[in-house]
């Protein structure tokens, strides 16, 4: 299980180190793609295959179904880890997802989260602002 936060820069090649932490969870590679809320997510191999297996199960005749596995699949890439412990985020998916230069690395349970720094603390401020509220309406929904 993945959980922390750490706050990393990406160089000039667009790599970033992985926490070790986190790389000590995984193998050599790291599976990226979409994610939610603005943030890139990461995926050890098991994980990412857990992931696929379920997407498999999306009936392809729906609409909603078709466009999450488009734009999820169409981001999904296959990352080594080197021996310095970086990976080499793809400069299209931090064009197209606005990730600078300063990022924010969390651990969400099962997957790593890459987020620009500046997109995290803003999120992380509306969430604070009503946290004992969704922390009770998820406990309402554990309890129906």
């Amino acid at each position: 299980m993945f959980y922390g936060l750490y706050e990393h820069s990406l160089d000039n090649k667009g790599r970033v180190c992985v926490p070790s932490k986190f790389r000590g969870q995984c193998n050599d590679k790291l599976y990226i793609m979409k994610g939610f809320d603005g943030a890139l997510s990461l995926f050890c191999e098991d994980d990412f295959k857990k992931m696929l297996e379920t997407s498999e199960n999306l009936p392809f005749n729906k609409k909603d179904s078709r466009d999450y596995l488009r734009i999820q699949l169409a981001t999904a890439c296959e990352l080594d880890i080197d021996k310095n412990g970086r990976i080499l985020i793809p400069l299209i998916l931090l064009n197209k997802y606005k990730i600078g230069k300063d990022v924010v690395i969390i651990g969400v349970g099962n997957h790593i989260e890459i987020w620009d720094r500046n997109v995290y603390q803003e999120y992380e401020q509306q969430v604070n602002a009503n946290f004992e509220n969704i922390a009770e309406n998820i406990q309402n929904i554990k309890d129906e």
